[in-house]
C-alpha cells in the first residue's frame, strides 16, 4: 500500500514481575522480570504493519535509557516514528506491574505523563499528512483536548479505541465526529448511558451511540462475541474459537483489522468476521503481538466463522 495510515497514541515500556512462589507483601520476592514494548497506539500500529498496512505512529518519545530501544523496536516492526515528537529530558512512558504467582495482576503503576505532550500544537504540525491519509487511528491515552482538536480539524475518518472506562470519557464530547468506535461492554455503558444487562439493552446502547452522529460502533463482548451497528444494519457475531494463551492483545488486533477492512471496502458483516478472527489470532500467542498475524491468516480464519446474525432494526 502506497499510503501510510497514522496512529495517534502512546508507546509504553512494559516492565513486569512475577514471583516463583505466592507473593509476599512488603518483601523481596524471588521471581522473573520481563521488559517489552506496548501501549495501545503502538500495539495497533504493530498489528497493522503485520496486516500489510504502512503505518506511521504520531506519539511522544522521551530522552532516557529506553528511547533507543523503543526506536529500534518500532523500526523492526515496520512502524514509522519519524514524525514522533522527542521531548528533551522527557521520561518514556512506563507501565510497571507485578503479577502474583498464578499470573494475575496484583499491582501496577502507569507513568504515562509524556502522552500529554501529544498536543493540538504538535498535531497541527502534521495536519496536512493526517488529511492525506485514508483514515486516522487514535487511542485515548492522548489528552482530551487533542482528541477534540483532531475531530474538529482532521477531514479523514477517525477510528477511536476507548482503551479503558476512565479514558473513554475523553471521547464523550467528540463522539459525533468520530467515524468508528470500538468499545467493550463497560465502555459502551459509560458512553451510551445505558446499563447493558441483556440483548435489548445492548442494542439500545448501540443505537444511542449512533444517535450522537457516530457512523459505526463495535461493542466487544469478550467470549460472547461482538455487536456491530452502522445505522443500516445491526449484527451479532459469535466469538471466534481460539487456543487462548494471552487475551491482552485481542482488542488491539481487532482495531487493526477494522482499518484493513475499511481500506478494502468490506461490508459490515465481513468486517465483523475479520476483526473477530484477528482478535482470536492475537490471543494464541504468549506475546501481546502474535508474530503469526497476517492478512492471509485473518482471511483463512474468517472463512471458517459462521455468518453474523442480522438483527432487525425496523
Amino acid at each position: 500500500m502506497e499510503f501510510a495510515v497514522p496512529v495517534v497514541g502512546g508507546i509504553n515500556i512494559d516492565i513486569g514481575g512475577r514471583p516463583f512462589a505466592p507473593l509476599i507483601g512488603k518483601d523481596s520476592n524471588p521471581g522473573s522480570v520481563t521488559i517489552s514494548f506496548g501501549g495501545v497506539g503502538r500495539n495497533i500500529a504493530h498489528n497493522m504493519s503485520l496486516l500489510g498496512i504502512r503505518t506511521c505512529l504520531l506519539t511522544a518519545l522521551g530522552d532516557d535509557i529506553f528511547t533507543q530501544r523503543i526506536d529500534d523496536s518500532c523500526r523492526a516492526a515496520g512502524i514509522d516514528i519519524s514524525r514522533a515528537i522527542k521531548i528533551q529530558g522527557g521520561v518514556s512512558s512506563v507501565y510497571l506491574y507485578i503479577n502474583d504467582s498464578s499470573g494475575d495482576m496484583s499491582l501496577a503503576i502507569a507513568d504515562m505523563e509524556i502522552c500529554d505532550r501529544i498536543t493540538p500544537e504538535y498535531l497541527a504540525d502534521h495536519l496536512q499528512f493526517l488529511n492525506k491519509a485514508p483514515l486516522v487511528m487514535v487511542d485515548t491515552n492522548i489528552p482530551e483536548l487533542s482528541i477534540s482538536w483532531l475531530t474538529e480539524h482532521c477531514s479523514r475518518p477517525i477510528f477511536a479505541d476507548c482503551v479503558s472506562t476512565k479514558k473513554a470519557e475523553k471521547l464523550r464530547c467528540s463522539l459525533g465526529k468520530i467515524h468508528t468506535l470500538k468499545a467493550n461492554r463497560l465502555e459502551a455503558e459509560l458512553l451510551s448511558g445505558i446499563p447493558i444487562k441483556d440483548e435489548d439493552s445492548l442494542q439500545a446502547a448501540a443505537r444511542n451511540l449512533l444517535g450522537t452522529g457516530l457512523q459505526r460502533v463495535f461493542i466487544s463482548l469478550g467470549p460472547d462475541g461482538v455487536l456491530a451497528y452502522d445505522g443500516r444494519e445491526m449484527l451479532r457475531e459469535t466469538c471466534c474459537p481460539a487456543q487462548v494463551k494471552n487475551a491482552g492483545g485481542a482488542g488491539d488486533a481487532f482495531m487493526a483489522a477494522l482499518a484493513l477492512c475499511f481500506l478494502k471496502g468490506l461490508s459490515l458483516a465481513e468486517t465483523c468476521r475479520c476483526a473477530s478472527a484477528a482478535a482470536s489470532i492475537a490471543t494464541e500467542s504468549e506475546e501481546t503481538i502474535n508474530p503469526a498475524m497476517s492478512a492471509e491468516a485473518v482471511r483463512k480464519r474468517a472463512e471458517l466463522m459462521p455468518a453474523a446474525r442480522n438483527i432487525s432494526i425496523s
